[in-house]
């Protein structure tokens, strides 16, 4: 390496030299602190930045900036003899209370959060859905599009109906909820006659329930998923009054007058 290369990384590399005459301006860089706010507390320290360039820090003792630090600047010219003041700020230290980073409303929002009166916009780039055909200009195509199927500008992909199926069946609508565990065995939606199986390629593991008296009534159900309200509950619990268990009975006399 030629030696003008070396001095230039040795230069680039090593610590600057700290300005004692901007060092020693610790009064002047406070009255620059006090002049840009509150709180200026004790002189903390004092680090060289570059040649001729020092940054002063202070103590911030505002209520609810534990940790912070008020931070003055100062330069001087070469040869000068008096320092300037470059900037002030109020810095968080090391251990500052801060508040937590910033999540982007698209990442804090949880799944069922949109609710009466609010608007989710869908992004263009959404993975989780495609273009599902080309609009024509073909009236008489326009006409059976929504027939076919074909009347929306963008559909689910595959990677978006695998997220759905899997958060489907892992939910309160799947097999391990605790009322289908509770239910009979034999008691799936799938052989259920108010099993309404949806479209498509969800048609084999899930459809909507359509009892009115079941707690599931109007909600999309996976076919192994059960309840006791099946529509032959019949056929595998005994549901005559000798086969269910009654409560015991209670009266209340508290009332009662004994005579």
């Amino acid at each position: 390496m030629p030696e003008s290369s070396t001095a230039t990384a040795k230069s680039r590399t090593r610590k600057p030299r700290l300005d004692k005459v901007l060092a020693d301006a610790v009064d002047q860089a406070r009255e620059a602190a006090e002049e840009a706010g509150d709180g200026i507390g004790e002189h903390l320290s004092v680090e060289a930045e570059t040649d001729r360039v020092v940054t002063h820090y202070f103590e911030c003792t505002l209520a609810g900036y534990r940790g912070w630090r008020w931070a003055v600047v100062l330069t001087r010219a070469p040869r000068a003899r008096a320092a300037t003041v470059s900037e002030t700020a109020l810095l968080p230290g090391k251990d500052a209370l801060r508040a937590p980073a910033w999540v982007p409303w698209s990442e804090r929002l949880q799944g069922g959060e949109v609710g009466t009166g609010e608007v989710l916009p869908t992004e263009e780039d959404d993975d989780r859905l495609m273009p599902a055909y080309q609009y024509s200009d073909d009236d008489a195509v326009e006409d059976i599009a929504g027939e076919l199927g074909l009347g929306r500008e963008r559909v689910m992909n595959r990677e978006g109906r695998a997220e759905v199926a899997q958060r489907w069946y892992d939910g309160d609508r799947g097999p391990t909820a605790p009322i289908a565990e509770a239910a009979p065995a034999p008691a799936r939606c799938g052989t259920c006659g108010f099993f309404l199986p949806l479209a498509g390629s969800m048609r084999l593991a899930f459809g909507a329930c359509a009892n009115l008296y079941s707690s599931e009534d109007a909600r999309v159900v996976s076919a192994d998923h059960g309840c006791g309200a099946h529509s032959q509950i019949s056929e595998f619990v005994d549901t005559t009054p000798q086969g269910v268990d009654k409560s015991e009975i209670i009266y209340d006399d508290e009332g009662s007058e004994l005579l």
